[in-house]
């Protein structure tokens, strides 16, 4: 069991929105987030899948050096797969290391995907990843049914974000002021 002083680092790093790195309370540990999917989407729902991944891969992203950006997942067959994501290759697999570029296939079960290929299909949303993490000693992303913003929604999200920031920091100075 963890002491609280643990338990309330963990939650100070949860909460924190430019970690990159972090363990949450309940045990996931946050290794790549896509920091762009919230500033060009709209996200609507989300769920957790897991990945097929050779083992220079999960050590690899043990390391944290993932990029998901420019991912999306496809469906080809009945199955998804995650497009575009970056793993770098590990430096000391040596001949056993693996194509940094290549698809990567999603493990979810056979409803969920006829549920998102149809959403992805007759409404025009996409299928983004927006975190790997890892939990219970395996590997997740988790993805999210997304649909992109307009540029005036893009505007008011940093304007609400920029007046938030200037809200947080006239409370913080009068707290530390006092009245």
């Amino acid at each position: 069991m963890a002491g609280p002083r643990i338990q309330r680092y963990c939650a100070a790093m949860a909460k924190k929105k430019r970690h990159k790195v972090g363990v949450a309370p309940d045990g996931t540990k946050l290794l790549v987030r896509n920091r762009r999917a919230t500033h060009d989407y709209q996200i609507h729902e989300t769920i957790e899948a897991g990945m097929v991944l050779v083992g220079s891969e999960v050590k690899s992203l043990r390391d944290s050096h993932a990029s998901i950006g420019n991912a999306y997942v496809e469906f080809r067959a009945g199955e998804a797969w995650l497009v575009g994501a970056t793993i770098k290759e590990y430096p000391w697999a040596n001949q056993f290391n693996h194509d940094p570029e290549r698809d990567r296939k999603l493990l979810l079960k056979k409803r969920e995907i006829r549920r998102f290929i149809t959403r992805v299909e007759q409404r025009g949303f996409t299928l983004i990843p927006l975190s790997i993490y890892l939990k219970d000693g395996r590997i997740k992303v988790e993805l999210g049914l997304a649909s992109g913003k307009q540029l005036y929604e893009k505007r008011d999200a940093s304007r609400e974000a920029d007046a938030q920031r200037e809200i947080d920091r006239a409370m913080k100075s009068h707290r530390t002021n006092g009245p």
